[in-house]
């Protein structure tokens, strides 16, 4: 979009969109939580489709997309294709759009033996057998973390795409927040096992800064080194079970993350 078009482009308002897949709607409600930051966005753009927000639905085709959810039935498999066709910007936010979500646990385990013990009826389930994220299905612009996704970062890819420029969205570790906030290192000083060494930036350390270890809200770090932390924790007494199941909560298919079984077994 050009320098005048972030209002207008080809003489119209560009159009938001915001979709809903498999999730638990978190990342939707940190959109409405911008309030104040919303009303001023409102100015800039359509927003043309929110079912969260709103009744209302104005026909595509949509400037940014953002999409909320994971891919976990056959039906979403088919919509989300729809959805990018009519998307010039797709833009996945929070853990389950970019990692499949606290629901990728099932990719773990046979998830027809889940369906028998929940449904009654589990013969009326149609469901795939992973949780999967946005970007394994269609073309994904650009990946916002986070459970949910932090209402800032939305604020920032959103003004960007529409002023014609790169967001700027921090993808280094926990760690540096906890630096910036002067907090002391829980892990080297308390011997608590934490995350943040491997989990990207967000949530400003809020964790680590009330002297709890970090769950990864956020999910993999660009240069997480999963091997070096999973070996610390273990030098710190934690089972190799207990280990999994830190890497496996909100970002369980995690790219980076889904070898940590292999590793710990090594």
């Amino acid at each position: 979009m050009g320098s005048n078009s972030s209002r207008r482009r080809n003489g119209r308002i560009p159009k938001l969109a915001v979709w809903k897949f498999a999730s638990c709607d978190g990342c939707q409600l940190s959109l409405l939580d911008l309030e104040d930051e919303l009303l001023e966005l409102a100015d800039r753009v359509e927003v043309a489709y929110f079912l969260e927000a709103s009744r209302a639905v104005i026909k595509g085709p949509y400037d940014i997309s953002l999409v909320e959810g994971s891919i976990t039935t056959p039906d979403d498999a088919n919509r989300i294709k729809k959805v990018r066709s009519v998307s010039r910007y797709l833009i996945s936010i929070g853990a389950c759009a970019t990692a499949g979500g606290i629901q990728a646990l099932r990719n773990f385990k046979d998830v027809k033996e889940f369906a028998s013990i929940v449904y009654a009826k589990p013969e009326y389930i149609t469901t795939l057998e992973r949780s999967t994220p946005i970007s394994e299905h269609v073309k994904v612009d650009l990946e916002l973390h986070g459970c949910p996704v932090n209402k800032y970062h939305l604020l920032e890819a959103i003004s960007s795409l529409l002023n014609g420029k790169r967001p700027n969205i921090p993808s280094y570790s926990v760690c540096m927040e906890c630096k910036r906030a002067g907090n002391v290192c829980i892990m080297v000083a308390d011997g608590i096992p934490c995350m943040g060494p491997v989990t990207r930036a967000g949530c400003n350390a809020i964790c680590p800064s009330y002297r709890r270890g970090c769950y990864s809200c956020f999910g993999p770090s660009e240069s997480a080194n999963i091997a070096s932390l999973s070996k610390r924790f273990m030098e710190l007494g934690v089972d190799k079970g207990s280990i999994v199941r830190m890497f496996r909560m909100f970002n369980a298919y995690a790219q980076q993350f889904k070898e940590i079984e292999r590793l710990v077994s090594i």
